[in-house]
């Protein structure tokens, strides 16, 4: 039979438009892709790696509340809690069962680059493993005495170190090698006093540690500068230096930075918000309108001065830039402390 080719086109043609339909539409609903043009499709979880009520908390819940309220985000959206390590728990989780799903999101700060930076309890996991979305807030380190310390200034804390560190108990709420260790040795390591030297006594979050300080138990603690806000409204303590590039306003404005008191140290303390490594760039494009939208909404500006956060947005790219010189800076100062893995 002789085939007339011709004949069978319009067929072939037929069958490769209902192939692609049948792909883009696999694409668009299938497995948690989310797909171009349908994401989201369902409800959309932020995971905030702790117990309620602290950092992670507050950011998640209050990113969820204004994404919802302003109409951002026409899904729902709820907050998880997932405590246990320091973040490192849910990370291992994370990174492993739900590197393809963009309908879980979480909020993190710097432990995500410092349990997987440090020797003990380490995570194999970390920012890279992640597709950051942006940063959201910031906030700053501070180095804090009693209001009647014999301190008045960081020098004479850092000279007192440097003739014998053993007779200066420097304190945090968090365990050695973590964020408050490394705020409160960064001065002196900066200094060029041995960090390792530095007596340092951990406890069990910040508000445990001020009470330390002002119970007589330490004559120094390192915090962030919003977690002593209004013990020093109060007139309880007095801040040494903060790890800000330049002065902060409000009730710091008297506050000198480490840099202007000749040590070259600074901190930031960022919150932000990440999403699962195999994100689309659909998906992550939706979120960087939707992210950008919130930092510039009047409901955002609201829920940072509730909580005393200082604005800072970083869109993806400049985020993990920053990531990857912050990772250095924590590097360093871990090694330092000979707690690097």
């Amino acid at each position: 039979m002789k085939f007339n080719s011709w004949k069978w086109k319009p067929i072939v043609a037929a069958l490769a438009a209902v192939t692609a339909m049948s792909a883009l539409s696999a694409c668009g609903e299938g497995g948690n892709s989310g797909g171009s043009g349908s994401y989201p499709s369902k409800p959309i979880v932020v995971v905030a790696p702790s117990g309620a009520g602290g950092g992670w908390d507050k950011t998640a819940r209050a990113l969820t509340k204004v994404l919802g309220e302003a109409k951002l985000v026409d899904k729902t959206m709820t907050v998880e809690n997932k405590p246990g390590g320091g973040g490192a728990v849910f990370m291992a989780e994370y990174a492993t069962q739900d590197k393809k799903n963009p309908y879980r999101l979480f909020v993190s700060s710097p432990p995500i680059l410092i349990n997987n930076l440090k020797k003990e309890g380490n995570s194999p996991y970390g920012y890279k493993d992640t597709t950051p979305l942006a940063q959201l807030t910031k906030d700053y380190g501070a180095i804090v005495v009693r209001a009647d310390s014999r301190h008045a200034d960081i020098q004479s804390l850092m000279a007192e170190l440097k003739a014998d560190p053993s007779k200066v108990t420097v304190a945090g709420g968090s365990a050695p090698g973590s964020m408050d260790h490394l705020i409160t040795v960064l001065p002196a390591y900066k200094a060029g006093i041995d960090p390792k030297a530095v007596k340092y006594v951990s406890y069990d979050g910040g508000g445990e540690a001020i009470a330390a300080l002002l119970g007589g138990n330490a004559d120094a603690i390192g915090t962030d500068i919003s977690s002593a806000s209004e013990y020093l409204k109060a007139g309880k303590v007095r801040v040494l230096g903060i790890t800000s590039p330049e002065r902060l306003a409000g009730d710091f404005k008297d506050v000198p930075t480490l840099k202007e008191s000749g040590i070259d140290a600074e901190f930031t303390i960022w919150r932000g918000v990440f999403g699962p490594k195999e994100m689309t760039d659909d998906q992550k494009a939706y979120w960087a309108e939707k992210l950008k939208a919130l930092s510039d909404s009047d409901a955002w500006k609201k829920e940072l001065a509730a909580n005393a956060w200082e604005p800072e947005f970083k869109g993806a790219d400049d985020f993990a830039s920053f990531l990857g010189e912050q990772e250095k800076m924590i590097q360093e100062l871990l090694t330092a402390l000979g707690m690097a893995k």
